[in-house]
């Protein structure tokens, strides 16, 4: 009959050798995934700037057709706040219609 090797004792040799071999693998697994973490967090940023570039451009292009139409009826400083309150005061006096109309009227 063979020897019996308790459990505890097989433990005691395995631990050590499993430690040796799955903390280089463990710290890599994390380590990698910190980088892909950090390289995905960089990307989202940039496209979040990369939109809002965008959004600013075509805001500006729409202020711009608008004020070549016609439709700016104060002065160009803070062109697409001033183009709103023309449209809303005049709009309220019944003198006058507003951008959108006037774009309609001419399709």
């Amino acid at each position: 009959m063979p020897p019996v090797v308790p459990p505890f004792l097989i433990g005691l040799v395995v631990a050590p050798l499993a430690k040796r071999l799955l903390e280089p693998l463990i710290r890599g697994v994390l380590k990698t995934s910190v980088d892909v973490a950090l390289e995905v967090k960089k990307a989202v940023q940039e496209a979040g700037e990369n939109i809002h570039d965008l959004a600013a451009e075509v805001a500006a292009d729409m202020v711009a057709a608008q004020l070549a139409a016609g439709c700016g009826h104060r002065s160009t400083a803070g062109a697409a706040s001033n183009v709103e309150t023309a449209d809303l005061v005049e709009g309220e006096t019944g003198t006058s219609h507003s951008c959108a109309t006037a774009d309609a009227g001419r399709a």
